[in-house]
């Protein structure tokens, strides 16, 4: 079975999706039309209010995710990078044995399905530029994630 929520963010709509045992998806952008929460999506939903308030630095979830064995160790590597801190696609690249695989962690990075509670907003280039981001508005988007947890970039 599978539930479905949106919540209002600084960042606009966002939807939530559960398989009723864990989060499975994160839609930065997207309101649902018809409501189905459950459980899973009532938590995430009192966390991520909290992250946008300040009040929550980490997340405390059921989390599913699925792809590629390199995507999945790409997403656990980013959940270890902590609130207000940044890492960039090579350093991640080395964190999971594939030194110089920087291009490969963008695209692994650009499809997290669970943006903000797996924080791919945190992922700069090594000079601290922002080089892309994949959810709600792109670039703003993640400029304002960013800023909550006041990180400098170029």
């Amino acid at each position: 079975m599978t539930y479905q929520a949106s919540i209002d963010s600084p960042l606009g709509p966002i939807a939530l999706t559960s398989d009723g045992d864990a989060l499975t998806h994160i839609d930065i952008g997207t309101k649902v039309a018809n409501p189905s929460p459950d459980a899973v999506i009532e938590a995430a939903t009192r966390q991520l209010g909290e992250y946008f308030a300040g009040k929550r630095k980490n997340f405390d979830l059921p989390l599913k995710v699925s792809g590629t064995r390199f995507q999945e160790a790409i997403w656990s590597a980013l959940q270890a990078i902590p609130h207000g801190e940044t890492t960039s696609y090579g350093e991640l690249g080395r964190a999971v044995g594939k030194p110089g695989s920087a291009r490969a962690v963008g695209g692994a990075v650009g499809a997290n399905p669970l943006p903000i509670v797996i924080p791919c907003h945190r992922v700069l280039a090594s000079n601290r530029a922002i080089t892309g981001y994949s959810g709600g508005e792109g670039i703003p988007t993640k400029q304002k994630l960013l800023a909550l947890e006041n990180i400098n970039y170029r």
